[in-house]
């Protein structure tokens, strides 16, 4: 298998590759990332050199590179992580997600229709499901919940998501689509819920939580995304959507606390701060298709994931650490400084 992986320096890109190179060492990974704030070469470091992989710096909105890279590599399959993926910053500036999200999935579209790519795999989410109410906990999305998005992110996820759907049945492009929960496991972009919350733990700084904090969401640890994803390409229907769940609800306020806990720290630092515009309250999938198509079902428990993902961000402060201290934290000024 030669796989074209864009978005490989991002948190579950750079997790996938990880993972492929554990999992399935002969396949010949080229990873492609413009390297945006969220895109992080020095993540990539521990396969550099291996020559199985290789790496391409480019826009997935440009046309002529992106034809390029597959004229040259011809890869059999693409999976495409590769977004503008934070919700504050869409409502910040939405045309950026527009152009990469729409866009650039478009151009990777035509240049698999163009040079005959067997297999497209786009890396969706549930946000493009909107949201539950707090009070059906028995409510869960499935690949049959109509699309009804909240945030200009999701909005653009499922404007991709609707593309891949026309060019499989326009075109016979041979399309899958996954839809994941929060993800969280190493290399998470310290803007996140809990790589945030870690590092200003550690740093004694006030944790900035949206509203009540009731917001509940269902978190995946990444590399369960990464075995769903790897499975769907080896045996997933041509045309199919796959939800894939952690089933691992929890609210916003209670990840804060065990954090807190963990690092010994007191609930004082807690800082409430005015809501996100159209904060969705709860994100919850049912993976049964998935599971009953593909046997996947998550295997790591919320409890041991999140002290893994701790022990993880304790052990690489240099890696995180590098990032808060540049241009991240002019944005983060901006998003909390005035809440």
């Amino acid at each position: 298998m030669k796989l074209l992986i864009t978005g490989g320096a991002g948190f579950i890109g750079s997790n996938f590759i990880f993972f492929l190179r554990r999992t399935k060492p002969d396949w010949d990974l080229i990873c492609v990332d413009k390297l945006t704030y969220a895109g992080n070469l020095g993540t990539l470091a521990p396969v550099m050199n291996d020559p199985h992989f290789t790496f391409i710096k480019a826009d997935i909105a440009d046309r002529t590179a992106i034809y390029g890279i597959f004229e040259q590599y011809k890869p059999d399959a693409v999976v495409n992580f590769a977004a503008e993926s934070h919700v504050d910053r869409s409502i910040e500036n939405p045309a950026i997600f527009l152009e990469t999200n729409v866009m650039g999935t478009q151009v990777l579209l035509d240049a698999c229709r163009k040079f005959g790519t067997a297999r497209y795999h786009q890396v969706s989410t549930d946000e493009v499901y909107g949201d539950l109410p707090l009070d059906r906990p028995d409510l869960f999305f499935t690949e049959q919940t109509p699309i009804k998005t909240s945030s200009p992110y999701s909005a653009s996820k499922a404007s991709a998501d609707l593309l891949c759907n026309a060019y499989h049945r326009t075109y016979g492009m041979p399309i899958t689509i996954s839809r994941c929960s929060n993800n969280y496991g190493p290399y998470q972009f310290p803007e996140k819920l809990i790589p945030l919350m870690i590092a200003n733990c550690l740093a004694d700084k006030p944790l900035p939580v949206y509203g009540d904090g009731l917001n509940i969401r269902d978190w995946l640890y990444v590399d369960d995304h990464c075995a769903a994803i790897t499975l769907i390409l080896e045996k997933g229907r041509i045309g199919e959507v796959y939800n894939i769940g952690g089933h691992n609800e929890v609210a916003n306020i209670d990840i804060v606390r065990y954090i807190l806990r963990a690092l010994d720290k007191p609930e004082s630092l807690i800082t409430y701060v005015r809501d996100r515009k159209g904060h969705d309250r709860r994100y919850g999938i049912d993976p049964a298709f998935i599971h009953a198509e593909l046997g996947w079902l998550p295997e790591t428990r919320f409890a041991d994931g999140i002290e893994k993902t701790i022990r993880w961000y304790l052990d690489n402060k240099s890696w995180w650490e590098e990032i808060v201290n540049g241009e991240y934290q002019n944005y983060y000024e901006r998003m909390y400084g005035n809440r």
